[in-house]
Protein backbone atom coordinates (compact mmCIF):
# COMPACT_ATOMS: atom_id res chain seq x y z
CA UNK A 1 0.00 0.00 0.00
CA UNK A 2 1.09 3.59 -0.65
CA UNK A 3 0.86 5.86 2.25
CA UNK A 4 2.63 9.06 3.20
CA UNK A 5 4.44 11.61 1.19
CA UNK A 6 5.60 11.40 -2.31
CA UNK A 7 7.60 13.65 -4.13
CA UNK A 8 6.78 14.69 -7.96
CA UNK A 9 10.28 15.61 -8.28
CA UNK A 10 11.19 18.25 -10.83
CA UNK A 11 13.87 17.43 -13.48
CA UNK A 12 16.98 20.55 -13.37
CA UNK A 13 18.19 21.55 -16.73
CA UNK A 14 21.72 23.40 -16.89
CA UNK A 15 22.93 24.74 -20.50
CA UNK A 16 20.47 22.58 -22.02
CA UNK A 17 21.63 19.37 -20.57
CA UNK A 18 19.57 17.57 -17.12
CA UNK A 19 21.81 18.65 -14.03
CA UNK A 20 22.65 15.54 -12.73
CA UNK A 21 24.33 17.27 -9.98
CA UNK A 22 21.57 19.47 -8.86
CA UNK A 23 18.85 16.46 -9.20
CA UNK A 24 21.30 14.48 -6.92
CA UNK A 25 21.17 17.00 -4.18
CA UNK A 26 17.48 17.29 -4.62
CA UNK A 27 16.70 13.49 -3.91
CA UNK A 28 19.16 13.85 -1.00
CA UNK A 29 17.35 16.52 0.54
CA UNK A 30 13.97 14.48 -0.03
CA UNK A 31 15.63 11.36 1.68
CA UNK A 32 16.83 13.38 4.50
CA UNK A 33 13.70 15.23 5.36
CA UNK A 34 11.77 12.18 5.44
CA UNK A 35 9.14 11.65 2.71
CA UNK A 36 7.88 8.23 1.77
CA UNK A 37 9.08 8.16 -1.76
CA UNK A 38 9.95 10.34 -4.83
CA UNK A 39 8.12 10.24 -8.42
CA UNK A 40 10.99 11.20 -11.53
CA UNK A 41 9.64 12.14 -14.52
CA UNK A 42 6.15 12.73 -13.66
CA UNK A 43 4.04 15.32 -14.96
CA UNK A 44 6.36 17.87 -12.47
CA UNK A 45 9.41 16.12 -13.97
CA UNK A 46 8.65 17.69 -17.75
CA UNK A 47 8.63 14.35 -18.97
CA UNK A 48 7.03 15.25 -22.26
CA UNK A 49 11.06 17.13 -23.28
CA UNK A 50 12.84 14.58 -22.50
CA UNK A 51 13.57 11.95 -24.62
CA UNK A 52 13.73 8.37 -24.24
CA UNK A 53 17.06 7.81 -23.03
CA UNK A 54 17.15 10.68 -20.86
CA UNK A 55 13.72 9.58 -19.24
CA UNK A 56 15.09 6.25 -18.28
CA UNK A 57 18.58 7.89 -17.09
CA UNK A 58 16.81 9.80 -14.55
CA UNK A 59 15.08 6.74 -13.34
CA UNK A 60 18.10 5.04 -12.92
CA UNK A 61 19.98 7.82 -11.13
CA UNK A 62 16.97 8.37 -8.48
CA UNK A 63 17.35 4.73 -8.19
CA UNK A 64 20.74 5.06 -7.44
CA UNK A 65 20.85 7.63 -5.00
CA UNK A 66 17.40 6.78 -3.19
CA UNK A 67 19.75 3.21 -2.02
CA UNK A 68 16.03 1.96 -0.76
CA UNK A 69 15.81 4.31 1.80
CA UNK A 70 12.39 6.21 -0.02
CA UNK A 71 10.29 4.27 -3.01
CA UNK A 72 10.92 5.10 -5.69
CA UNK A 73 7.61 5.31 -8.16
CA UNK A 74 8.64 5.96 -11.87
CA UNK A 75 6.73 8.05 -14.53
CA UNK A 76 6.66 5.87 -17.13
CA UNK A 77 2.81 6.60 -18.53
CA UNK A 78 2.32 7.84 -22.38
CA UNK A 79 -0.49 8.03 -24.85
CA UNK A 80 1.04 5.51 -26.27
CA UNK A 81 0.19 2.10 -25.32
CA UNK A 82 3.99 0.52 -26.90
CA UNK A 83 5.94 3.92 -25.29
CA UNK A 84 4.22 2.77 -21.56
CA UNK A 85 5.01 -0.72 -21.97
CA UNK A 86 9.04 0.06 -23.17
CA UNK A 87 9.39 2.58 -20.18
CA UNK A 88 7.91 0.97 -17.73
CA UNK A 89 10.17 -2.16 -19.11
CA UNK A 90 13.00 0.00 -18.83
CA UNK A 91 12.09 1.13 -15.25
CA UNK A 92 11.65 -2.20 -13.68
CA UNK A 93 15.36 -2.70 -14.90
CA UNK A 94 16.30 -0.04 -13.77
CA UNK A 95 15.38 -1.06 -10.12
CA UNK A 96 12.26 1.42 -9.24
CA UNK A 97 9.79 0.05 -6.86
CA UNK A 98 6.38 1.32 -9.00
CA UNK A 99 5.26 2.80 -11.65
CA UNK A 100 3.13 6.02 -12.48
CA UNK A 101 0.70 5.73 -15.48
CA UNK A 102 -0.97 8.60 -16.83
CA UNK A 103 -3.92 8.76 -18.39
CA UNK A 104 -3.02 8.63 -22.12
CA UNK A 105 -3.57 12.01 -23.46
CA UNK A 106 -4.77 14.28 -26.48
CA UNK A 107 -5.58 10.80 -28.01
CA UNK A 108 -8.63 10.82 -25.93
CA UNK A 109 -9.58 7.49 -25.42
CA UNK A 110 -12.93 5.70 -24.41
CA UNK A 111 -12.76 3.84 -21.27
CA UNK A 112 -12.54 1.30 -22.57
CA UNK A 113 -9.25 1.94 -24.81
CA UNK A 114 -8.55 2.76 -21.37
CA UNK A 115 -9.02 -0.26 -19.71
CA UNK A 116 -7.59 -2.05 -22.32
CA UNK A 117 -3.93 0.15 -22.41
CA UNK A 118 -3.64 0.05 -18.39
CA UNK A 119 -4.31 -3.79 -18.51
CA UNK A 120 -1.59 -4.25 -21.28
CA UNK A 121 1.05 -2.35 -19.24
CA UNK A 122 0.25 -4.07 -15.91
CA UNK A 123 0.45 -7.76 -17.53
CA UNK A 124 4.12 -6.42 -18.94
CA UNK A 125 5.64 -5.64 -15.33
CA UNK A 126 5.47 -6.84 -11.70
CA UNK A 127 5.64 -3.33 -10.41
CA UNK A 128 3.39 -1.98 -8.80
CA UNK A 129 0.97 0.65 -10.79
CA UNK A 130 -0.22 3.84 -9.31
CA UNK A 131 -3.28 4.94 -11.57
CA UNK A 132 -2.75 9.09 -12.48
CA UNK A 133 -6.00 10.53 -13.07
CA UNK A 134 -5.60 14.24 -13.96
CA UNK A 135 -8.60 15.84 -16.46
CA UNK A 136 -7.39 19.04 -17.15
CA UNK A 137 -4.18 17.95 -18.72
CA UNK A 138 -5.54 14.70 -20.75
CA UNK A 139 -8.60 15.78 -21.73
CA UNK A 140 -10.03 12.65 -20.15
CA UNK A 141 -10.30 11.03 -16.58
CA UNK A 142 -10.15 7.91 -15.28
CA UNK A 143 -13.67 6.77 -14.85
CA UNK A 144 -14.80 4.83 -11.11
CA UNK A 145 -15.52 1.62 -13.35
CA UNK A 146 -12.39 1.46 -14.92
CA UNK A 147 -10.18 2.13 -11.76
CA UNK A 148 -12.34 -0.83 -10.40
CA UNK A 149 -12.41 -3.10 -13.33
CA UNK A 150 -8.58 -2.93 -13.40
CA UNK A 151 -7.80 -3.58 -9.60
CA UNK A 152 -9.85 -6.53 -10.10
CA UNK A 153 -8.15 -7.74 -13.27
CA UNK A 154 -4.82 -6.31 -13.16
CA UNK A 155 -3.18 -7.49 -9.36
CA UNK A 156 -0.79 -4.93 -9.61
CA UNK A 157 -2.67 -2.28 -10.02
CA UNK A 158 -3.06 -1.10 -6.57
CA UNK A 159 -3.28 2.62 -6.41
CA UNK A 160 -4.12 5.72 -7.54
CA UNK A 161 -3.29 9.39 -8.04
CA UNK A 162 -6.40 11.57 -8.22
CA UNK A 163 -5.71 14.54 -9.14
CA UNK A 164 -9.02 16.28 -10.74
CA UNK A 165 -9.70 18.13 -8.12
CA UNK A 166 -12.71 16.91 -6.87
CA UNK A 167 -13.29 15.74 -3.17
CA UNK A 168 -16.43 13.46 -4.17
CA UNK A 169 -14.33 11.14 -6.73
CA UNK A 170 -12.82 10.15 -3.51
CA UNK A 171 -15.55 8.99 -1.55
CA UNK A 172 -16.79 7.38 -4.95
CA UNK A 173 -13.28 5.21 -4.55
CA UNK A 174 -13.21 4.47 -1.72
CA UNK A 175 -16.92 2.82 -2.31
CA UNK A 176 -15.78 1.30 -4.74
CA UNK A 177 -12.46 -0.48 -4.03
CA UNK A 178 -12.39 -1.12 -0.42
CA UNK A 179 -9.80 0.10 2.34
CA UNK A 180 -6.37 -1.66 0.38
CA UNK A 181 -6.65 0.03 -2.70
CA UNK A 182 -4.43 3.25 -1.76
CA UNK A 183 -5.60 6.54 -2.91
CA UNK A 184 -3.23 9.47 -2.98
CA UNK A 185 -4.36 13.25 -3.46
CA UNK A 186 -2.82 15.18 -6.54
CA UNK A 187 -2.86 18.28 -5.28
CA UNK A 188 -1.23 19.60 -1.92
CA UNK A 189 -3.82 21.79 -1.55
CA UNK A 190 -6.32 19.23 -1.35
CA UNK A 191 -4.45 16.96 0.69
CA UNK A 192 -5.95 17.30 4.17
CA UNK A 193 -9.81 17.20 2.64
CA UNK A 194 -8.69 14.26 0.38
CA UNK A 195 -7.62 12.47 3.72
CA UNK A 196 -10.32 13.32 5.82
CA UNK A 197 -12.55 11.27 2.52
CA UNK A 198 -9.81 8.83 2.70
CA UNK A 199 -7.05 9.21 0.71
CA UNK A 200 -3.39 7.73 2.02
CA UNK A 201 -1.39 10.57 1.28
CA UNK A 202 -0.06 13.14 -1.57
CA UNK A 203 2.09 13.09 -4.38
CA UNK A 204 2.89 16.81 -3.43
CA UNK A 205 4.60 19.21 -5.59
CA UNK A 206 5.52 21.38 -2.74
CA UNK A 207 7.13 18.65 -1.09
CA UNK A 208 10.31 19.78 -3.69
CA UNK A 209 10.29 23.60 -1.52
CA UNK A 210 8.84 21.70 1.90
CA UNK A 211 9.41 18.08 2.38
CA UNK A 212 10.01 18.30 5.80
CA UNK A 213 6.20 20.56 6.62
CA UNK A 214 4.10 17.97 4.62
CA UNK A 215 5.21 14.97 5.42
CA UNK A 216 4.64 16.41 9.13
CA UNK A 217 1.54 17.35 7.44
CA UNK A 218 0.31 13.91 6.24
CA UNK A 219 1.52 11.85 9.13
CA UNK A 220 -0.10 14.41 11.56
CA UNK A 221 -3.14 13.57 10.20
CA UNK A 222 -2.65 9.44 9.72
CA UNK A 223 -1.60 9.57 13.33
CA UNK A 224 -5.09 11.03 14.56
CA UNK A 225 -3.80 14.33 15.10
CA UNK A 226 -5.74 17.06 13.30
CA UNK A 227 -4.70 20.09 14.64
CA UNK A 228 -1.43 19.76 13.57
CA UNK A 229 -2.49 18.50 10.46
CA UNK A 230 -5.14 22.00 10.21
CA UNK A 231 -2.56 24.25 11.53
CA UNK A 232 0.56 23.24 8.68
CA UNK A 233 -2.26 23.26 6.07
CA UNK A 234 -3.59 26.79 7.10
CA UNK A 235 0.50 27.99 7.64
CA UNK A 236 1.34 26.33 4.04
CA UNK A 237 -1.98 26.86 2.24
CA UNK A 238 -1.01 30.02 0.31
CA UNK A 239 2.24 28.36 -0.99
CA UNK A 240 0.48 25.73 -2.23
CA UNK A 241 -1.91 27.41 -4.36
CA UNK A 242 1.09 30.10 -5.20
CA UNK A 243 2.86 26.88 -6.57
CA UNK A 244 0.44 26.65 -9.15
CA UNK A 245 0.18 30.53 -10.02
CA UNK A 246 1.26 29.73 -13.71
CA UNK A 247 1.40 26.45 -15.17
CA UNK A 248 3.57 23.52 -13.20
CA UNK A 249 6.27 23.31 -13.26
CA UNK A 250 7.21 26.91 -13.94
CA UNK A 251 6.46 28.22 -10.04
CA UNK A 252 8.02 25.24 -8.49
CA UNK A 253 11.55 25.20 -10.67
CA UNK A 254 11.27 29.07 -9.40
CA UNK A 255 11.00 28.47 -5.66
CA UNK A 256 13.55 25.78 -6.09
CA UNK A 257 15.62 28.44 -7.75
CA UNK A 258 15.56 31.40 -5.20
CA UNK A 259 16.41 29.23 -2.70
CA UNK A 260 19.70 28.34 -4.98
CA UNK A 261 19.22 24.61 -6.06
CA UNK A 262 18.84 24.51 -9.02
CA UNK A 263 18.75 26.86 -12.34
CA UNK A 264 15.46 28.53 -12.97
CA UNK A 265 15.66 26.40 -16.59
CA UNK A 266 13.68 24.61 -18.76
CA UNK A 267 13.11 23.00 -22.46
CA UNK A 268 10.18 24.63 -24.66
CA UNK A 269 7.51 24.85 -24.95
CA UNK A 270 8.07 25.77 -21.22
CA UNK A 271 9.33 28.78 -20.50
CA UNK A 272 10.38 30.15 -17.00
CA UNK A 273 7.42 32.14 -15.11
CA UNK A 274 6.68 36.06 -15.02
CA UNK A 275 8.26 38.71 -13.50
CA UNK A 276 5.12 39.05 -11.58
CA UNK A 277 4.19 35.69 -10.55
CA UNK A 278 7.66 35.61 -9.77
CA UNK A 279 6.59 38.59 -6.93
CA UNK A 280 3.64 36.87 -5.95
CA UNK A 281 5.32 33.41 -5.34
CA UNK A 282 8.51 35.03 -4.10
CA UNK A 283 6.28 37.39 -1.35
CA UNK A 284 4.64 34.07 -0.14
CA UNK A 285 7.65 32.20 0.38
CA UNK A 286 8.56 35.08 2.50
CA UNK A 287 5.53 35.42 4.73
CA UNK A 288 6.05 31.36 5.02
CA UNK A 289 9.59 32.05 6.41
CA UNK A 290 11.48 30.10 2.85
CA UNK A 291 13.21 33.22 1.89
Amino acid sequence: MFTGTYTAIVTPFKNGKIDYDALERLVRLQVKAGVDGIVPVGTTGESPTVNYEEHIQIIESVVKIAAGKVKVVAGTGGNSTTEAVYLTEEAEQAGADATLQVAPYYNKPTQEGMYQHFREVAARTRLPIMLYSIPGRCGVEIGIETVKRLAADCKNVVAIKEAGGNADRVSQLREALGPKFSILSGDDALTLPFMALGAHGVVSVASNVIPKEVSRLVKAFAAGDIKTAQQLHRKYYPLFKDLFVETNPGPVKAALAMMGQIQNEFRLPMVPISAKSQDVLRATMVKCGLL
